[in-house]
Order: C-alpha cells, then sequence, then structure tokens
C-alpha cells in the first residue's frame, strides 16, 4: 500500500486512477484550498490516461510548485489517516521525512495520526480508508 509517498507492506492495496495515496491526495487539496485555486481533480483528472498509475507525490510537486509560484510558504501540515489496518505508528516519522522531501519544508511542520474505524463501518471493516489536511499557508506580500 501507497500511503505518505511510501510503500507499507499490508495485504491488500487501495484503488485508485493514481496509485491511491490517499494522504498524499489530502494534501495536495488542502494545500490547493487554502491557496484559493482548482482541486486535485481539476489540475489532474481521472480521465486523463497520463494520470492512470501516477505517482500522487508527483501531483503534490507540481500542485506546490503553482501554489508557491503565488507567494505562498507553507506554515504546517496537520494530516489524520482513517483506516483500520496497517497500522501506521512505527511509519509516521519515515510519512513525514517524504512529505518533507516532496514539499521541502522541515518534518517538524508536518503532523500525521492514525485513526481507526474501531471495527465498525467501512473505515473499522477495512473497505475504505481516508485521509484529511489541512494546511496553514501564509502569503507573502510584494
Amino acid at each position: 500500500m501507497r500511503l505518505g509517498g511510501i510503500d507499507i507492506p499490508c495485504d491488500f492495496h487501495l484503488i485508485g486512477h493514481s496509485d491511491a495515496d490517499v494522504l498524499l491526495h489530502a494534501i495536495t487539496d488542502a494545500l490547493l484550498g487554502a491557496a484559493g485555486m482548482d482541486d486535485i481533480g481539476q489540475l489532474f483528472p481521472d480521465t486523463s490516461d497520463e494520470n492512470k498509475d501516477r505517482d500522487s507525490a508527483e501531483l503534490l510537486n507540481l500542485a506546490w510548485i503553482k501554489i508557491a509560484q503565488q507567494g505562498f510558504k507553507i506554515i504546517n501540515l496537520d494530516c489524520v489517516i482513517r483506516l483500520e489496518r496497517p497500522k501506521i505508528a512505527t511509519y509516521k516519522i519515515a510519512i513525514r521525512q517524504r512529505i518533507a522531501s516532496v514539499l521541502r519544508i522541515a518534518v517538524d511542520q508536518i503532523s500525521v495520526k492514525g485513526k481507526t474505524g474501531e471495527a465498525t463501518g467501512d473505515i473499522g471493516e477495512s473497505r475504505l480508508a481516508e485521509a484529511h489536511c489541512v494546511a496553514l499557508l501564509k502569503k507573502s506580500i510584494p
């Protein structure tokens, strides 16, 4: 399973048009939204063959370049991954490091938390994984 830009050993994988990295997609949308720009689906439509199986880190990087060109800097990212398994506690540092590398920011600007479904609902029964991110940006005044 690809999550936060790293491969995590798991007996199943997420399904999506790109590599289905729900965390990097959530971060991309949070950054775009905080900058008042189009969402990930408009920039990288799932109707485009170019985006089939595409690395979500590449999509995040390209989106961030557009945002940074508008004068924005990242203050911090607060991320929550909701999935029953695999447990991500041992991967959180690697995930934060990968995100920091893609965005060229410090690891301590990124928070990553894992939450389960407590064995209930689609998340708890491992039919669904989702991620949310709140991004705080600051725009430079020319």
